[in-house]
């Protein structure tokens, strides 16, 4: 029998075990833990612009470090590798078999998506260390760990090159963030149609905002070590902490890293509303 042109196609199993309702809920669950992280490394960070600096970290382990310390902080941090994991589960999904939406099955979407499994499996297991041993020191510094990264790098066989192309990729994505932001392309995996006006308004300040300032500060950080590269120097390599601090030694002071910040909690916030109202993939009971 033949198929009509207009007819969707019919989705591979793999497909369907990426749209499935377990990884549905795995989102949510990795979102609400991003919320979370954001939401208090924005608040470390507006400490430090207003001069109240706590000595910890305005990063994931100063956020880590501040959940640990908290009644129970053990318990919340176990909730917290639990949520990072479902996050990578998630993302690991669409990187193999693909994103539910259009053009979601193309390899640099598939190869984002593993990048950033990665990256949240590295985290989850950051966050389980520091539970093991108690649950009130937040892992090392990013700064630190950014410039040991790059002064081992910058020691291989062409690692100059490879750090600065790395650099160049991250002031790369900042950008494309910033302008998909703009573009409130978010939007796209929202169900904005159940929001009422008012709500859809303040859902799409949140990821204006917040995502402006998630691919401004990514911009700075790549800047930085693009010039770690240039200048063979790892020193100049910075994390996300001390690339929020640098904020406060333009001629704006620490209104800009207060703007910064605010950013970043406003992320966190839209996080939140990302798992409430993100769309849910279409099931096509035919093909089951």
């Amino acid at each position: 029998m033949s198929v009509g042109k207009d007819a969707a196609p019919t989705p591979s199993k793999g497909q369907r075990v990426a749209d499935s309702h377990a990884m549905e809920a795995a989102a949510r669950i990795g979102l609400c833990a991003r919320g979370v992280i954001y939401v208090l490394v924005g608040l470390l960070a507006v400490q430090i612009g207003f001069g109240g600096d706590s000595g910890k970290e305005a990063d994931r382990s100063g956020a880590v470090s501040t959940i640990g310390d908290q009644p129970f902080g053990r318990v919340l941090l176990w909730a917290l590798v639990v949520g990072l994991a479902a996050m990578a589960l998630w993302r690991l999904s669409e990187a193999v078999f693909g994103q539910a939406v259009a053009g979601g099955d193309t390899w640099t979407r598939r190869l984002g998506c593993l990048g950033l499994a990665v990256f949240c499996t590295v985290i989850a297991i950051g966050v389980a260390q520091t539970a093991l041993a108690g649950g009130s020191a937040g892992g090392r510094p990013g700064d630190e760990t950014s410039q040991d990264y790059t002064a081992k790098v910058l020691n291989w066989p062409g690692g100059r090159v490879l750090v600065g192309v790395v650099g160049a990729v991250l002031v790369i994505v900042g950008v494309v963030i910033v302008v998909r932001s703009l573009m409130r392309k978010f939007e796209d995996n929202l169900r904005t149609e159940e929001m009422s006006a008012t709500t859809r308004r303040v859902v799409a300040w949140l990821g204006v905002i917040g995502g402006v300032a998630c691919g401004v500060i990514a911009a700075v950080a790549g800047l930085f070590i693009v010039l770690a590269a240039v200048r063979f120097d790892p020193s100049q390599a910075k994390g996300l902490d001390a690339t929020l601090r640098s904020f406060a030694a333009t001629p704006a002071g620490p209104v800009l890293l207060i703007a910064a910040a605010v950013g970043l909690l406003l992320f966190g916030l839209y996080s939140f509303c990302e798992a409430r109202w993100r769309k849910a993939p279409e099931h096509d009971a035919s093909a089951e």
